[in-house]
């Protein structure tokens, strides 16, 4: 039988890679949102990038979470799911497109 654990540094490289993605949507959103109201465009362009922000800051939250769970299913042999957390980071990222659309576009 093949064991799914390894006794490498794989999950911790993941939850770091998991951290920069959530630290730069919600700096991103934070800063897509400054330069919007900076520049004079309309308020809604810069509303476009708050639930980028807030994709980000939820990722953040649930890093730890995500990581016990990730060692607890690599531990016991079981596949880990993440799908949500993916479609958090996707729903943020495409937030923060819309906002640097909306921004463009007005300008």
């Amino acid at each position: 039988m093949t064991r799914l654990w390894d006794e490498g540094l794989q999950s911790e490289r993941t939850r770091l890679a998991w951290v920069r993605t959530a630290a730069l949507l919600a700096v991103t959103a934070l800063g897509g949102a400054g330069t919007t109201l900076r520049a004079g465009t309309p308020v809604i362009a810069a509303v476009l990038f708050a639930p980028a922000a807030f994709c980000g800051a939820l990722l953040l939250t649930h890093t730890g979470a995500r990581y016990r769970r990730a060692q607890e299913a690599l531990h016991g042999g079981r596949p880990l799911d993440d799908r949500a957390d993916a479609l958090v980071a996707w729903l943020g990222t495409l937030t923060v497109v819309a906002g640097a659309a909306a921004f463009v576009l007005s300008r």
